[in-house]
């Protein structure tokens, strides 16, 4: 991720680093200040059942999503991660160093008046972030997932925006509020969130959590 990054043109003082466990000992490993969280998680029958039933409540409940949340549709197969990591920086732009001719500047710089879907067609379109993505992909893949595995890994990023800790995943219609937090206990709280993850599929051990902090 940190090549894919350089390659974006984000200057490395920011860093992807792997959460090892959700115990406070272990968090407390992770260097602050954390702007963001991916969560790796398997797309089971147990998950969509739960994304359909959240879905409806929220659009039955409402929300509160600030405009300034950048969300955008996920339109290319396998492209999760390009997404959760397009989430985890847009969110985060004005504490990143980009270089003068960064392409996921320019990016972020073209899409941030386009609708969510309007910026997954610009994904699409858009060769330098996608051949970046796909030249990383292929060299990080250590060995390629039997054909038999019924089960798609998908990643989401959440971010805190204006106080309020999102949940950002290209394939719901719309970011989720999990509710307020702070740049102190963000790290903690996304964490919480997670958890939930995990905790509405027990026999599921692939889960990876990656903060993006401070190098």
């Amino acid at each position: 991720v940190l090549q894919f990054l350089k390659q974006l043109g984000i200057h490395p003082d920011w860093q992807f680093v792997d959460v090892y466990g959700m115990e406070p000992e272990l968090l407390s490993m992770v260097p602050r200040p954390v702007c963001a969280v991916l969560l790796l998680f398997p797309v089971t029958e147990k998950y969509e059942t739960f994304r359909t039933e959240e879905e409806e409540r929220i659009k039955a409940m409402g929300q509160d999503v600030k405009s300034s949340v950048y969300f955008m549709k996920q339109t290319i197969n396998n492209a999760c991660g390009t997404i959760g990591l397009i989430h985890a920086i847009a969110n985060n732009r004005e504490k990143m160093n980009f270089e003068t001719n960064s392409s996921l500047k320019k990016f972020l710089e073209d899409s941030l008046s386009m609708t969510p879907e309007e910026r997954a067609k610009y994904l699409e379109t858009y060769e330098a972030i996608r051949v970046t993505h796909e030249s990383s992909a292929h060299e990080g893949q250590t060995e390629a997932p039997s054909i038999d595995e019924k089960v798609d890994l998908h990643f989401i990023a959440l971010v805190n925006v204006g106080g309020h800790l999102y949940e950002l995943d290209g394939r719901k219609p719309f970011p989720v509020n999990h509710g307020e937090t702070s740049d102190d206990s963000f790290l903690e709280d996304a964490i919480e969130v997670c958890k939930k993850f995990m905790e509405r599929d027990p026999e599921e051990l692939r889960f990876n959590a990656i903060a993006l902090s401070a190098a």
